[in-house]
């Protein structure tokens, strides 16, 4: 089993391979982990590893808080996750490539990562700055019938943004073509669709792409039923968007 040491950056968020991810760092364990990838030479990757919070808080308290208003907040790499942080995170993940770090005045960090690789959390190490976890890639493989499946949830894709369009009262975009290689599809639908992360999970862990674009297929008609059933929808759901606040 070939593995893979990264630093771990948790989010309450699901990362998918081919996607982008912006993020806003200013906590201090993340500022120290982008310092430490800065390091790296710009031709080489400058990787970490995303994972979905199972059990925590992204961002770590940073005020006595209740029910005792005296309680010191937690510091350090592990605050927010618990004395023993592997178990508060989901155990599959995905490797990021930061293209661009901008440290700026005040410290913070203005970053954009793509998803690349799905990885499995086998243990994670809290003894620096940051977390590093030990990492073992996960292979996609197709499945049986992804390419028919792809084109079923492309049509049901489609569908599924004309009827979230009508939602919000406003025009479809058009022009831009989608991808019908099935692995990308499956990734992307899974990312542009309004679930919650237990659900972004599920998809990211299928045991293949075939998997994937079935439960997508189900997903896709059943959220489309609803939608057209529905007069309108939440705000708060309609304008959700994919920046982490770290």
């Amino acid at each position: 089993m070939t593995t893979v040491r990264l630093p771990l950056f948790p989010l309450n968020s699901v990362l998918f391979p081919g996607l982008v991810l912006p993020l806003n760092v200013f906590e201090e364990r993340y500022r120290a982990m982008m310092r430490e990838l800065l390091k790296t030479p710009e031709d080489e990757p400058r990787r970490f590893a995303v994972v979905a919070i199972r059990d925590g808080h992204e961002v770590a308290p940073t005020a006595p808080g209740m029910p005792d208003p005296t309680a010191l907040p937690q510091r350090g790499p592990t605050a927010g996750f618990g004395t023993d942080p592997v178990k508060a995170f989901h155990k599959v993940g995905c490797i990021a490539d930061a293209a661009t770090i901008r440290e700026r005045t005040d410290g913070s960090f203005e970053v954009l990562a793509t998803g690349t690789t799905r990885v499995k959390l086998l243990s994670v190490e809290a003894s620096g700055p940051f977390l590093t976890a030990e990492l073992e890639p996960l292979e996609e493989e197709p499945g049986d019938e992804a390419a028919p499946l792809a084109e079923g949830v492309l049509r049901s894709f489609r569908q599924y943004q004309k009827r979230l369009a009508g939602a919000r009262e406003r025009s479809l975009a058009t022009g831009a073509d989608l991808p019908d290689e099935p692995g990308v599809v499956s990734y992307l639908v899974a990312a542009a669709m309004m679930l919650d992360t237990p659900a972004k999970q599920r998809l990211l862990q299928a045991p293949d792409t075939a998997s994937r674009l079935r439960d997508e297929l189900k997903l896709l008609r059943s959220e489309t039923a609803i939608i057209r059933n529905l007069p309108s929808l939440p705000a708060s759901e309609l304008t959700r968007g994919p920046m982490s606040l770290n």
